[in-house]
């Protein structure tokens, strides 16, 4: 048998994680014809079935179980060869991606990729947009904007700072429904919750917030979607307070009661720190974003003395 072309083996372990072409093809970024064709060749040239069809699903065969841990010590050494280089890499040109939430890709991200624009210019930037973690052990991303604190080894993780949510509503919500003055005012509320519900109810709790699930009317994983609702009117969201600052149809409610801390980590693995080109991008990422948090910090204190300063109280 000739040398095994990599893209093929690739194809087929993705097919084979993912259960369908459609899901790998996506995860890949190729077409779901030519994933098809990389699958069969490598059944080819292997002489094996690696796949059988049930319903919408591909399924592996006993012959292609056993090869998908080959497939899959292949990828640790190909991901390991790719972050090596990459590590050692002293061109600034070239490709650097970041992994980010979509409310950081809208709300936050313009300012930074500005200044990345100016200063280093030749450094294509790619922003991810996702609320899934990325793997960056295999090179998804080069450096991750995350509200957790990565737990796997190879990963470096800086806490940069907290963020701070609170409760806001537009002018026309309020228009209709009146200035909440207690948590008790917002028992008939539809709040717009994050999916899944339960953790977001749960969260909200720990805040002080007491939340019934059949308030959560309209419930996205998307911030960016939530935000859009909660301008139009929709019902009360939990608005990032820098991202507020730049809608100025939002009222913050309750401000001494609902502030919710969304910590900011800034991840890359450690194969990679040492690149030029992504090590530029991650100091000038660190930068800005630890300006963001001491800006919103800022905003934070001027939202919670204007609401003790109106008398708020609890209610419950």
């Amino acid at each position: 048998m000739s040398g095994i072309d990599w893209n093929l083996v690739r194809a087929f372990r993705a097919t084979a994680e993912a259960g369908s072409l459609s899901a790998a093809s996506r995860k890949l970024g190729l077409s779901q014809p030519t994933l098809s064709r990389q699958v069969a060749a490598l059944e080819e040239q292997l002489a094996v079935t690696l796949f059988e069809r049930v319903g919408k699903r591909l399924v592996l065969t006993a012959g292609g179980a056993g090869l998908l841990e080959h497939a899959r010590q292949m990828a640790a050494a190909a991901e390991a060869l790719a972050l090596s280089a990459a590590g050692q890499a002293s061109d600034l040109s070239g490709r650097v991606s970041l992994s980010v939430t979509d409310a950081v890709a809208t709300h936050v991200m313009p300012g930074i990729v500005e200044r990345l624009r100016q200063e280093v210019p030749q450094v294509t930037i790619v922003v991810i947009a996702t609320d899934a973690l990325s793997d960056l052990r295999r090179r998804e991303a080069d450096i991750a904007i995350r509200h957790v604190r990565p737990t796997e080894p190879e990963l470096i993780g800086r806490l940069i700072g907290e963020l701070n949510a609170h409760l806001y509503a537009s002018d026309a919500w309020i228009a209709q429904h009146g200035m909440p003055r207690a948590v008790s005012d917002l028992s008939d509320a539809t709040i717009l919750a994050f999916d899944p519900v339960e953790q977001f109810v749960s969260h909200m709790e720990l805040q002080g917030l007491w939340v019934g699930p059949e308030q959560c009317a309209v419930v996205s994983n998307s911030a960016s979607a939530l935000w859009a609702m909660t301008r139009r009117g929709i019902g009360v969201g939990v608005v990032l307070d820098v991202a507020a600052a730049r809608m100025p149809q939002l009222r913050v409610l309750l401000p001494e009661l609902s502030r919710v801390p969304v910590p900011l980590w800034l991840v890359t693995h450690r194969e990679v720190q040492n690149s030029r080109r992504i090590r530029l991008v991650y100091d000038i990422l660190a930068e800005e974003l630890r300006r963001l948090v001491v800006s919103g910090a800022d905003l934070s204190r001027g939202l919670q003395a204007r609401g003790i300063s109106s008398g708020s109280c609890s209610g419950r």
